[in-house]
This record gives C-alpha cells, structure tokens and sequence, in this order.
C-alpha cells in the first residue's frame, strides 16, 4: 500500500507538471498576440483624425517620428525578458509598435512596443501587410483612424482577417 505522504507527493508533483505545460503551451500560444497588460497598445496623441491629412497620410511620416534603433534594441532586450521568451536571440524579434506608427501609433511609449516574432505564420512580416492597408483605408476615408487603431491593438490577427485576408495568416 502506497503510503498518504506518497500520494500527496505525486500529486502536487503532477500539479505542478500540469501547470508548467499550460503555461508553456499558453507562453507559446502568446506570441502571434502581445500581451494586452504589458503592451495595450498607445496612440500618438499628436494624430488624430483631423490631423491624418498633414501625418500619417503623407508619404514618409514614419521616418519623421521613427525612435532610434539604440532605444528601440534597448527596450527589445528588455522586454524579451518580461516576456518569458525562451528563444532570447534578439535578431529573431522586431520591435514593433502593436499601434504602428503609418497608424499613429506612439513612437516610443513602451506601452506600445512589444518583441515579436519573425517566426510563424502570424510573425512580424504578416503583420505589416494589414497595417499598410489599414493606413490606406483611413487616408482614403473607408475607415476612422480610431476604428483601425482599436483593430490592430486589440486583435492585429482577426484585423487581419477582416482587412486583408479573411483565411488568415494561419
């Protein structure tokens, strides 16, 4: 007969070994998606919808409001961390703005930045497809700016696939 200390030994043993795989998979699964507490995603306050026409409409806005990459690298090391990435390579991520910047989002609020992947079929690449067509849907008056902004930072994937391709990026 297995002892009662036994039994409560395998047990939590398996408590914790189901607990680790959840947030292992849950970890994994985070990454095609910021997560929304630590990268919420923040607007430029000098953009809005009655400025469109003298920023993000004008072609090379971005390059005019673009923080260096010495902030930028800074903050993507930082947060690789916070994010619980295994993989810590910092050339396997782009910085990127979960608002982009073609949509106003903040240059440099950390708020706003978050390390994604290039990896995956949901990696940073993809991504910038919908922002480029959100922008040209807002300067072209089919959509608000604040309709594509709330878009792309609560769910860029499901922007996605309203947008720009509605099989998705999976």
């Amino acid at each position: 007969m297995i002892a009662r200390s036994n039994v409560d030994f395998l047990y939590k043993g398996l408590i914790i070994a189901l607990a680790w795989i959840v947030l292992s998979f849950s970890a994994a699964m985070a990454r095609d998606l910021p997560d929304p507490v630590m990268t919420p995603g923040w607007a430029d306050p000098r953009v809005t919808q009655e400025t469109i026409k003298q920023t993000i409409c004008v072609s090379g806005y971005t390059e005019t409001v673009r923080p260096p990459t010495s902030y930028t690298n800074k903050i993507k090391k930082e947060q690789i961390k916070d994010y619980v990435y295994t993989d810590l390579n910092s050339s396997h991520y782009e910085e990127d703005h979960l608002i982009s910047l073609q949509l106003g989002g903040s240059p440099d609020d950390p708020r706003n930045l978050w390390p994604q992947p290039y990896k995956g079929s949901c990696g940073a690449r993809v991504k910038d497809k919908v922002e480029g067509k959100l922008k040209r849907l807002v300067c072209s008056g089919k959509i608000t700016l604040e309709e594509a902004q709330h878009a792309i930072a609560t769910d860029w994937i499901e922007a996605y696939k309203k947008y720009y391709d509605p099989a998705g990026c999976k």
